[in-house]
């Protein structure tokens, strides 16, 4: 990331992108966060630490998508109707040959215009397949 993407921050640029990428990668809570970086003798905030996540999450997911999902040349799309939170949700998947997941999408409504929205979405994680066969 450009070092002005920190300017007139609090936190030095790698404090912030070493606290985002754990919260992003492993199974920890705003509060546990807190507490790593008090043991480091960094004292943040909870509440820091979330907008700070919110803030740079996308910058964070749009710079290592392509190294995160080596995904090869054949996809398949599939949808199923799952239960989520008590509500009955579309849920459109597409998984390469191999089994990776490319990417996935929860849906209201099984339309046109939601598998549109879905394969806009796979299609734009830098990772355009050559054939895309849906069963």
């Amino acid at each position: 990331m450009p070092s002005n993407a920190f300017k007139w921050k609090h936190f030095v640029g790698e404090i912030i992108l070493q606290t985002v990428r754990w919260y992003l990668k492993y199974a920890l809570s705003y509060r546990n966060l807190e507490e790593i970086m008090a043991e480091r003798e960094i004292k943040v905030d909870h509440t820091t630490i979330m907008r700070l996540g919110h803030q740079y999450s996308p910058k964070i997911e749009k710079k290592v998508l392509r190294h995160l999902r080596p995904t090869n040349d054949s996809w398949r799309v599939d949808e199923t109707y799952i239960k989520v939170k008590g509500e009955w949700k579309y849920l459109y998947k597409a998984v390469d040959s191999a089994g990776n997941t490319i990417d996935f999408m929860l849906s209201a409504k099984r339309n046109r215009k939601a598998a549109k929205r879905f394969f806009k979405k796979a299609l734009s994680s830098n990772q355009i397949p050559r054939v895309i066969t849906v069963d």
